[in-house]
């Protein structure tokens, strides 16, 4: 392992911290200004870490305490300026409003990030959730009937 890339695991470390504690403003920190973030929750795109602030705010109040995020499979490949990595979450812990509690769900997550003046920003970041496309198929296709 390169000293990027245990640089980048810190990085993805404390900033997993922040999201576990709900911490919006440590949570923010790990994002450029212009930082562009693809959700699967609408509206799915968010530019900018006031968009985002408002979609973690969502996130975070949809959890009665502390959220669960386990990581596995980080992959990291980096420059020295200029990173990718991907990996695979656990997303747990006691969510509000539901009838039986939801235990937990996979979460599959990859960020850019860009070092300037010394210091790791994300820029890019796409969240996706899995799901078993032949029960929902008939719907997706529904969907996209006059999107475009």
């Amino acid at each position: 392992m390169t000293t990027t890339e245990a640089e980048i695991r810190k990085f993805l470390a404390r900033r997993t911290d922040a999201q576990r504690s709900k911490d919006i403003d440590r949570l923010l920190s790990f994002y450029s200004p212009d930082v562009v973030y693809y959700d699967a929750v609408p509206p799915l795109r968010f530019v900018g870490t006031e968009e985002l602030r408002q979609n973690f705010l969502r996130w975070f109040d949809g959890y009665k305490g502390p959220i669960g995020l386990e990581t596995h499979d980080l992959s990291i490949v980096a420059s020295e300026d200029v990173a990718f990595a991907n990996m695979l979450h656990v997303d747990s812990g006691e969510r509000k409003g539901l009838a039986a509690p939801l235990s937990s769900i996979w979460v599959r997550e990859t960020v850019c990030l860009q070092r300037s003046n010394d210091t790791w920003t994300i820029t890019h970041e796409h969240i996706s959730i899995p799901f078993d496309p032949p029960g929902l198929a008939k719907s997706y296709v529904r969907g996209l009937v006059g999107r475009r």
